[in-house]
């Protein structure tokens, strides 16, 4: 995985990032995390230009964010139901925690967008309620996009800052990204084992 990550960004470089980033917000565990670090280092060895990286990078997150606004516009919140009850376990969601998700969305507005933007697990997860309550799709796009620069932008930075400080930083990039994908998969293995649905108290 962390080779795959290395030889798309050198061989297709921004549009590489814009890649990686989709399929972050589609198909994890890439975590962006690790992602926008390498891009960042590597503007901080003046590889890439700061802001183009940004701006490729938030395009990248930006779709596939819609992609989820879609599933949950196309399913709708009753069509959503049966689906979650039958990969609860695989998603590692339960139905209840989407309704949180649809309630504070209801509760605090489309605004609720870019502050999740921030959250390592709800970034992702709330373009469902905003898809499923038929959130006005320009708004989506707006929020999205605001939010997820300023997280890129950070992350962004902090590599381009080690890039500058440690002229040999690329000889522990692999097995930091390494580590960083093997927790997460791990993660994820653990909640498939451990999940349970919650029971429902009528």
């Amino acid at each position: 995985m962390t080779e795959f990550i290395l030889d798309l960004i050198h061989s297709w470089g921004y549009f590489g990032i814009a890649v990686l980033m989709f399929l972050e917000n589609v198909f994890p565990p890439i975590p962006s995390e690790v992602i926008m670090s390498l891009g960042g280092v590597m503007v901080g060895q003046g590889r890439f230009d700061y802001w183009t990286l940004v701006a490729f990078a938030v395009a990248g997150t930006t779709l596939g964010n819609w992609v989820w606004y879609w599933i949950g516009r196309w399913y709708g919140y009753e069509r959503l139901k049966p689906l979650v009850d039958r990969y609860g376990r695989w998603l590692t969601l339960d139905w209840d925690e989407v309704e949180k998700l649809h309630d504070w969305f209801i509760r605090y507005g489309s605004g609720i967008v870019f502050v999740m933007r921030f959250m390592p697990i709800a970034r992702t997860m709330v373009s469902l309620p905003a898809g499923m309550v038929a959130m006005n799709q320009a708004k989506f796009l707006i929020w999205t996009a605001a939010g997820s620069t300023i997280w890129i932008a950070a992350l962004a930075g902090a590599g381009s800052w080690f890039g500058r400080q440690f002229a040999e930083v690329e000889r522990f990039i692999g097995p930091v990204a390494l580590v960083a994908i093997g927790s997460i998969i791990l993660l994820y293995i653990y909640r498939v084992v451990t999940w349970k649905p919650k029971v429902r108290e009528d």
